[in-house]
């Protein structure tokens, strides 16, 4: 066992010593070391029902025949960072949270690790994590959150409480209204009950074969998310012995797995940082292109929010990630999972219970997939729509640019009603690099959905949208306008033309016209320290995942 390097032979006796201080018996000390990485905190609703998790999870350990060790690791709410300065630290969190993991069980020399994670950087940074070291892991995702209920009316947090400001702000809605919604929306713990970020990503990371049969889905406080955090605790002992590793089970089959699932769904647009970056940690290749070549041949078979009107707990009782296999599974590539099981196996075992919420391939609620990659001569390197949340009117779009060098001068320009039906919101220096952090939208999104201009304005970006965005909104606009990306070229007025289903995003520009104007550009200037700082010096574009490549 790797931990045998700090716990055999008399040299280390010192090292025996430090763990016989914490209580630790010698009987125990000739057994599997098993970290366990914990976001728990009170801040996040995702996350503050994990200690009764965590007694599960080292439960299973001990049953299997594992010492487990618990430590922390960082968790933002993006829901309380949103639309200011702490949406910075988000995405740069993600790669923290991958070298806490690194640096954690290499410093104690850990036979394997449960990764007990539930929301949107902390699960991909927690699968990076695991990736780069390649020792045993398995995930445990801590489930969504159950519907709120107002007046017999199911809610979701987004589109109760984001989109409800703007409402409230056009007249739409009394105060008393939205003080009730924002009590009612978020009910409990868990993660955001539609198909935003984070319950994306618990998905995905069934998809992947990284977490027990059923977990993506099983929602948080119930019996069933116990018993799935005991079983991880027993099934990474088993992991350990056979020595299967992340990157056994990560590999090109996987993440193509998991890409189409997502497709299928209509997951957030922000997995196309996140599971390049994961692939990247894997030593996988997986360009952009990947995602909008599995789309195109992926039917997206359930309509979530915000897209649709379905909830995570409606894919829940449908039959969860398994049901979505067994509809997939003439698509699907055949690979082994943390459970012992195969993905084939799986999806033969599993049982659709509402073929209306889990829609058939011959029955879908749209013919391609969830995410479109866009390239053009404003994104070169591409950029990313979550198509099956825009309206059919607004997949093909001509307008004038309304340019706003952050997201807040977009913002008084949206709640001032400065923007009007046709026009293109251009939003930029909000890249990785420019922002810095590459902030989500949610706020300028919500505003504009809940003004009613989903269906004639559309809004693009350096930067990224939440899972909660819905409308004609592209993100993730590569190069940056940081980096001298076209996007820092443009001028009020130009004409931008958006075709998604030709997968295009242009500016009538010449290229004469634009090199004119990159010569006379100037890259604004930001006085940066600490985290944001060296995350600007060190992350790539959003195109290749955000990752640090230096």
């Amino acid at each position: 066992m790797k931990s045998d390097e700090i716990k055999k032979g008399v040299e280390n006796a010192p090292h025996r010593a430090m763990f016989y201080a914490t209580g630790i018996t010698k009987e125990e000390m000739n057994k599997p070391f098993i970290g366990v990485a914990s976001s728990f905190n009170d801040i996040i609703p995702g996350h503050v029902d994990m200690r009764i998790m965590e007694r599960f999870i080292e439960k299973g350990v001990h049953a299997g025949g594992g010492w487990p060790l618990l430590f922390g690791v960082p968790g933002i709410c993006d829901g309380i960072a949103m639309g200011h300065e702490g949406m910075k630290y988000s995405l740069p969190s993600r790669e923290l949270i991958a070298d806490i993991i690194e640096t954690m069980a290499k410093a104690h020399a850990m036979d394997g690790l449960v990764l007990l994670t539930n929301c949107d950087k902390i699960t991909p940074g927690m699968l990076m994590g695991a990736a780069r070291l390649d020792i045993p892991a398995i995930v445990v995702t801590a489930g969504p959150m159950h519907s709120g209920n107002y007046r017999g009316k199911r809610l979701s947090y987004v589109r109760d409480t984001f989109e409800a400001v703007a409402r409230y702000n056009e007249g739409e809605i009394p105060e008393e209204e939205v003080r009730a919604l924002e009590i009612r929306a978020a009910p409990g713990g868990g993660s955001c009950q539609g198909l935003y970020t984070a319950n994306t990503m618990n998905c995905i990371t069934e998809a992947l074969g990284m977490s027990l049969v059923g977990a993506g889905t099983a929602m948080n406080g119930t019996a069933k998310k116990k018993r799935i955090a005991f079983d991880s605790g027993k099934q990474i002992i088993s992991l350990v012995e056979k020595n299967i590793t992340p990157r056994k089970i990560m590999n090109r089959k996987a993440f193509e797995n998991a890409i189409m699932v997502d497709m299928a769904m209509g997951g957030s647009t922000n997995t196309a940082l996140h599971i390049p970056a994961i692939a990247h940690e894997a030593r996988v290749e997986l360009p952009l292109e990947t995602f909008d070549a599995i789309s195109r041949k992926t039917p997206h078979i359930t309509n979530i929010r915000p897209g649709g009107d379905y909830f995570m707990e409606d894919v829940e009782y449908a039959g969860g990630i398994p049901a979505v296999l067994s509809i997939l599974k003439e698509l699907i590539h055949d690979n082994i999972t943390v459970s012992g099981k195969t993905i084939n196996e799986i999806a033969s075992e599993a049982v659709i219970y509402d073929k209306e919420v889990l829609r058939s391939l011959n029955n879908p609620f749209h013919k391609e997939g969830g995410i479109a990659v866009l390239k053009g001569n404003l994104a070169p390197d591409g950029s990313v729509v979550k198509q099956t949340a825009v309206s059919k009117a607004m997949m093909k779009h001509k307008g004038p640019a309304r340019v706003y060098d952050s997201e807040e001068d977009a913002m008084k320009a949206i709640t001032g009603h400065e923007i009007n039906e046709g026009d293109v919101v251009v939003i930029r220096y909000e890249g990785p690099k420019g922002g810095p952090g590459m902030r989500e939208m949610l706020s300028p999104t919500s505003a504009i959905a809940g003004m009613g201009l989903s269906d004639s304005v559309a809004l693009i970006t350096d930067g990224r949208f939440s899972g909660g965005t819905r409308g004609p909104c592209i993100g993730h606009v590569s190069p940056e306008a940081a980096e001298g990306g076209p996007l820092a070229f443009l001028k009020e007025g130009d004409t931008i033309i958006i075709d998604i289903p030709e997968r295009r995003i242009d500016v009538e520009l010449s290229s004469e016209d634009m090199e004119g104007r990159k010569s006379k550009w100037e890259k604004p200037v930001k006085e940066l320290s600490g985290v944001l700082r060296r995350y600007s010096m060190l992350t790539s574009s959003a195109a290749e995942g955000a990752v640090y490549k230096h």
